[in-house]
């Protein structure tokens, strides 16, 4: 077959003539039709030729894996009549470049030069300096090249629009074998935290479903969407918060409004958590890891229970403390956010400040009041609460305030209790 353009002959129909560089991709359909012009050796010189291998692997494959034997005189005379050269015959840069641009509109754009240069090669038949591919893809994607150099993996950059635009809730099970979790709750854009809260536990979907309920009652706004992971836990809330979205029209309305991901991919949340540990669960771990060591803690279930019958009014005061600070701090710009930088308090309520706008929706109090009446009654207390309130009354004991006095409470009623 041959190149309808400049008439040179060819073996195989790629995308473009090696020779004049133009479009044959319309010849694929009449490639098998006189196949007496080409042979099966002469398809296979050419795959082996554009896979880059030299003459001597090329004899070497074609008697080892097909039984072919050929001179070298024989296969540069083939390859000669197939017009397939390493040096000369380069196809029209303006080819080059176009096939190039072509790549990199999709998977190509991360590919260097010389992985360029070799797909051009084996992939389209193109014929070109090396040097010439690296021009060209400079000059096409100067921004791909100079992260290329600079040898940098690139993340994804995390993109919102504004205000409640994505709230991502998660748990924190750190505390847990000392009968302590937590929930929390982050606008994504301003980094604020809408809730962090401890309880008994962090699995009951009520548990879950009150937060977000009581923090959308107090900034009267639902978010545009909610993100979790797929933990059981989150069920109501995603219920409830595609019930308050439901009333809207937008492309994220109903129940795409809620999404559900794995745990890793949820970022903001999970990468605050890093935070919240180096900055104040760190503390309560040692404290409590403190009291295991001097054998005041075994982690049986009375112990628990007593431990957090002392303890969960202090942190919560903590949490809410730590909450203000934070929201109120001022957070520094980094390259992997497309997110102002600033304090999460600001960006939320003033984001016309930071050139975005509140991407939430207004709830209605009746609506969010009948959502509420809905829930099931739920029970806060631990069923050894009445033995410890007669034990600290007994004792005279005042509700603690700080850590020292929780200690304090705890080991008394501890001895007290025979525990």
């Amino acid at each position: 077959m041959f190149c309808p353009f400049c008439g040179v002959s060819l073996q195989t129909v790629v995308s473009y003539c090696g020779s004049c560089g133009r479009n044959i991709q319309f010849l694929r359909g009449l490639q098998y039709e006189g196949a007496e012009t080409s042979t099966v050796a002469d398809e296979l010189i050419q795959r082996y030729f554009t896979e880059g291998h030299s003459y001597e692997i090329i004899m070497d494959l074609l008697k080892t894996k097909h039984k072919v034997s050929l001179s070298l005189s024989t296969l540069k005379r083939r390859l000669r009549n197939a017009n397939l050269t390493r040096r000369t015959n380069y196809s029209p840069l303006a080819t080059v470049q176009a096939v190039i641009a072509e790549e990199q509109r999709g998977v190509g754009q991360l590919l260097g030069y010389r992985a360029m240069w070799q797909t051009l090669k084996q992939k389209h038949s193109i014929v070109a300096r090396r040097d010439d591919v690296m021009c060209l893809m400079k000059s096409l994607d100067p921004a791909g090249t100079a992260n290329r150099s600079s040898r940098r993996f690139v993340r994804r950059a995390y993109c919102s629009a504004g205000p409640n635009d994505t709230w991502h809730v998660d748990g924190y099970d750190k505390l847990k074998p000392f009968g302590i979790a937590i929930s929390a709750c982050i606008d994504g854009y301003s980094r604020k935290i809408m809730w962090l809260k401890c309880a008994k536990s962090n699995n009951d979907p009520l548990v879950i479903a009150l937060n977000y309920i009581n923090c959308v009652t107090e900034f009267r706004v639902c978010p545009k969407r909610l993100r979790t992971d797929c933990g059981t836990e989150n069920g109501i809330m995603a219920a409830l918060h595609c019930v308050l979205r439901s009333e809207h029209t937008d492309e994220f309305s109903g129940s795409k409004s809620h999404m559900y991901g794995t745990s890793t991919s949820n970022q903001r949340i999970e990468s605050w958590w890093s935070f919240f540990r180096k900055q104040r669960s760190q503390f309560w771990m040692d404290l409590f890891a403190d009291l295991r060591e001097k054998h005041l803690f075994n982690g049986c279930q009375e112990h628990i229970s007593l431990l957090r019958y002392c303890f969960l009014g202090v942190l919560q005061k903590e949490l809410d403390t730590y909450r203000q600070h934070w929201n109120t701090h001022t957070i520094r710009p980094v390259h992997q956010s497309r997110c102002p930088s600033g304090k999460p308090e600001a960006m939320y309520h003033v984001p016309h400040r930071f050139h975005e706008r509140n991407c939430g929706f207004p709830t209605s109090s009746q609506t969010v009041h009948h959502l509420y009446s809905l829930l099931p009654a739920r029970t806060t207390h631990d069923e050894l609460q009445p033995i410890f309130d007669e034990l600290r009354r007994q004792r005279g004991l005042a509700a603690p305030l700080q850590w020292e006095s929780a200690v304090e409470n705890y080991v008394l009623l501890k001895d007290m209790a025979g525990l």
